[in-house]
């Protein structure tokens, strides 16, 4: 079980206590020349990647010990240069009543990208503590995985762009805690499709449910390259109306480990799954199965007419344990063909903080479990919550293989944004195995970037194979995809051509030529098992003269992708400012009904503010 290692009582009296004293001794301590910064002053402390058997081998040393606290705590003398040990961060609470500032935050060189996982440290500087009190540590070993940007592509050797679906939006929230915590966010952390999928956007919609979705391409110059265009492809599902939703079996399986016990785990997650009953049918059924040591079920399938008895089983639940994930999930699975619902919504909601430790605990073996259930017609969607031990890498894997989305709930603003205000999409699938695949006309395009969906590439083939899994739309979704384009005999050319000449037919001719691209969509009932595929031809059509003149959403959605390269450090937007992101997003506002986009503006301001004090 997770050992507490400070109470804000306690906290808020050691932060009376006098800054220079503590500061000696943290000096003495550690043995360092490490300058300790002063409060609100952003501090970084960079290190070389050690090699991987020494990472290996601090990582174990910084698992938690029977007594609760990391290895290398019980002998602070012992530990390497590069290590700082930190009390945890000031609750957000503490500040906002008008208490001390929150610790101001270390975060430690991240090894190379590999492509593999990689479990990375952010810790609070030290806080004030009396001389006979060691400075305690609280780490954080969140796991995310490490991967490239999409490059440049040329037309005429890679004309085909193929990728599945993507409406997760963990990444955003999970970049917004960062950003107010007084951190920029690890690149790696930075999707930027999830970045922009995250806000609700006005595309026309399809007029029936025979279609599942619309198609809106729109062609314009792009804000940070004169030389290049984006082509914008939106994407709406239909909205099913609350009297023509189907029937839902779900089932809860949460996460009530020992490491559950803060304040933003358990007892916002218990707040989080109540908002959900309320937005669900007297008719809806729902079972809960929790795990911690191992798995157990809490409540059998129960009516939501039953609301009360379903609510209290929530309350009851209480932190402790290891974590057996993979018994959970199969528990979770047998309750849901259990009470399986014929053309209906059977779905496991998976709300846990990180890593499963009991059990099958490989992401590999878990994507087995999911795959394998899938086919039976249960859907899983995972939800994080918490700091300090997510596992993203893992939710995304289960999520994308288990027919689901993956969000990241930091607040009960946001739970109230995923499962109530987003509760159709989130639930009611209406297509599954989303496919896209764009083909760009060499004659008029000459090279692309798509921006974002790496971790959603797919391979030219897997488009027409109906047996490769994809991404699911849900009621009412709305998907955005931007593609950076280089005209035909632009001076933005960044690909020489090939010697060779071009890839054309003999006698000259090319078909279509005038199109610039052709976008094809392949998607399933969510209870089908044969694709159907819709098609879309841009042309100059499409194109609108100037970046002024495209919608308020379209000029708002690339704001929002600007920034997500920003933070990914993006060579394209390398001299595309802060200042002129915060210009478009604010003169795209438009009408925010939920605060959602002034809210981006002022995460726009505290990126800029960070990076411009980075050492």
């Amino acid at each position: 079980m997770q050992k507490k290692l400070y109470a804000t009582p306690a906290l808020a009296t050691l932060l009376a206590l006098p800054l220079a004293g503590y500061t000696a001794y943290y000096l003495l301590e550690t043995g360092q020349n490490n300058v300790v910064p002063a409060p609100h002053e952003p501090y970084r402390q960079k290190i070389a990647p050690a090699p991987v058997a020494e990472q290996e081998a601090d990582a174990q040393d910084t698992r938690t010990q029977a007594g609760g606290l990391p290895a290398q705590l019980a002998k602070p003398e012992a530990a390497a240069p590069h290590d700082a040990l930190t009390a945890a961060p000031v609750p957000q609470s503490a500040v906002g009543q008008g208490g001390a500032a929150p610790a101001t935050m270390l975060e430690t060189a991240r090894p190379g990208r590999d492509g593999a996982a990689r479990t990375f440290a952010r810790q609070a500087a030290p806080s004030i503590a009396p001389a006979d009190m060691p400075p305690l540590a609280r780490e954080d070993r969140d796991r995310i995985a490490a991967f490239d940007s999409n490059p440049l592509r040329s037309t005429q050797e890679q004309p085909v762009s193929t990728f599945s679906i993507d409406v997760d939006t963990a990444s955003y929230s999970f970049v917004r805690r960062s950003l107010k915590e007084g951190i920029l966010p690890d690149a790696d952390t930075v999707r930027v499709e999830e970045m922009v999928n995250y806000f609700p956007y006005d595309w026309k919609g399809p007029d029936n449910a025979a279609t599942p979705f619309n198609t809106t391409v729109t062609v314009m110059p792009t804000p940070w390259n004169a030389g290049t265009k984006l082509m914008h492809v939106a994407i709406k599902g239909f909205d099913v109306k609350p009297a023509e939703r189907p029937r839902a079996n779900l089932v809860f399986l949460l996460d009530v480990s020992g490491s559950m016990d803060e304040p933003d785990k358990l007892p916002l997650l218990k707040s989080a799954f109540r908002l959900l009953v309320d937005t669900l049918s007297p008719d809806d059924t729902v079972s809960i199965v929790t795990y911690a040591g191992e798995a157990g079920t809490v409540l059998e399938p129960t009516k939501v007419s039953e609301r009360d008895k379903i609510l209290q089983s929530i309350d009851t639940l209480a932190p402790g344990g290891s974590t057996a994930g993979e018994a959970g999930i199969r528990e979770a699975y047998r309750l849901a063909k259990q009470s399986f619902v014929k053309g209906g919504v059977n779905r496991v909601m998976l709300a846990t903080d990180g890593d499963f430790n009991v059990g099958q605990s490989d992401d590999a073996d878990l994507k087995r479990i999911v795959e394998e259930n899938r086919k039976s017609g249960v859907f899983l969607s995972v939800f994080g919550f918490g700091r300090g031990n997510l596992n993203d890498q893992m939710m995304q894997t289960i999520a994308q293989n288990g027919n689901g989305t993956a969000a990241y709930i930091d607040t009960l603003a946001e739970a109230e944004k995923v499962l109530v205000q987003d509760a159709s999409s989130t639930i009611f699938p209406i297509a599954k195995d989303v496919k896209i695949q764009v083909e760009f006309n060499p004659a008029k395009i000459s090279e692309y970037r798509l921006i974002g969906y790496e971790t959603r590439a797919l391979k030219r083939e897997d488009f027409n194979n109906d047996r490769v899994d994809a991404g699911e739309i849900g009621s009412g979704h709305s998907v955005t995809t931007i593609y950076e384009v280089t005209p035909k005999g632009s001076s933005a050319a960044m690909i020489d051509p090939p010697r060779y000449g071009e890839a054309s037919t003999a006698n000259g001719g090319v078909a279509n030529a005038d199109e610039y691209a052709f976008v094809k969509i392949r998607y399933k009932a969510p209870d089908g098992d044969v694709s159907k595929l819709i098609t879309t031809p841009v042309t100059a059509g499409n194109e609108v003269a100037s970046f002024d003149a495209a919608s308020t959403d379209q000029r708002f959605s690339i704001a929002v992708a600007a920034f997500g390269q920003k933070l990914r450090h993006a060579d394209q937007v390398a001299g595309f400012g802060y200042d002129r992101i915060l210009e478009i997003a604010a003169a795209a506002r438009g009408d925010d009904r939920y605060g959602y986009r002034s809210e981006f503006l002022s995460l726009v301001r505290l990126a800029a503010a960070l990076d411009a004090g980075k050492p």
